[in-house]
């Protein structure tokens, strides 16, 4: 039996940081909701005991470094599963770039095992396991739009915003998410308004979800890699209806509500930047099918 699973990918509408914890992690405050842009796992059953990783790009680790490696592993340590399993990894998201491609690879992994393996396992309880993998792992396990609080695995699903197209541009380079929250003053950044943003996406009031999203992540992101602002500005310069980096970066993306503006927004942007995609909000729930 091979079983394909989506991963899609996540951008971040609205992303507060309040203040960093005991434990060492920020306390953060966000609003999440996934786009259609996915990598593609197939999860196919071996013979042996063993856990295999197979991916064509070679910025994705093939060991214990994969979050789809570490949530097989989870799985089977947490029920005692005697079973082996190739995971092959077909990216789409672009790596190291704010939208979540490692933690929806996991996500979707979970989602995946639970079903070849039988386990019969909530979606409540996946996202619970999820949380030990990464922060926005739990988010991924989901899908659709929520609000997430603590280091991130706190999930409060809310509707999906109004449908309109999103439109990507990953510079090349890499950014450290570890980096961008040491580099944080959390004492000077100005907050966005979180709750706003939510209360627009239940009103479905597109032009105040445009007026609304922030990130607080941007600034230091801006500030060390002079390329992201740059997209940024272009960006808005071409004519998208909001404009914000998603996660720690380096990925802007823009909201367009028009089809006829989001062409030449595409053209002026693969100019100078090779990773450009236009996709579509998802903003639905996944489902345990």
């Amino acid at each position: 039996m091979r079983l394909l699973v989506k991963a899609p990918a996540k951008i971040n509408l609205s992303l507060d940081v309040l203040h960093k914890r005991p434990d060492g992690y920020h306390e953060v405050k966000m609003v999440m909701t996934t786009i259609d842009l996915a990598d593609r796992i197939e999860l196919v059953p071996l013979a042996s005991d063993t856990i295999k990783i197979v991916s064509h790009n070679r910025f994705v680790p093939d060991d214990h470094r994969n979050l789809a490696y570490q949530a097989a592993k989870l799985l089977k340590e947490t029920f005692g599963i005697r079973k082996g399993v190739a995971i092959s990894i077909a990216k789409a998201i672009p790596v190291a770039a704010g939208l979540a491609g490692g933690s929806s690879d996991a996500a979707a992994t979970l989602r995946g095992l639970n079903k070849l393996w039988r386990l019969g396992l909530t979606l409540d309880e996946l996202a619970e396991l999820g949380a030990k993998i990464g922060s926005d792992v739990s988010f991924c396990v989901y899908g659709g739009t929520a609000i997430a609080t603590g280091r991130g695995e706190k999930i409060e699903h809310i509707p999906a915003p109004p449908p309109c197209w999103v439109i990507l541009a990953k510079p090349a380079i890499g950014v450290s998410t570890a980096e961008v929250y040491r580099s944080l003053n959390v004492n000077t950044i100005e907050h966005p308004d979180v709750d706003g943003m939510v209360q627009a996406i239940k009103h479905q009031d597109y032009e105040g979800i445009c007026s609304l999203v922030g990130n607080v992540l941007e600034d230091v992101t801006l500030k060390k890699y002079p390329e992201v602002a740059h997209i940024k500005e272009q960006m808005k310069r071409f004519g998208a209806d909001a404009v914000l980096m998603s996660g720690s970066g380096p990925t802007v993306f823009g909201l367009v509500q028009y089809d006829s503006r989001l062409q030449r927004i595409y053209n002026g942007l693969r100019g100078f930047c090779d990773q450009v995609f236009t996709v579509r909000l998802l903003g639905e729930r996944n489902t345990l099918d």
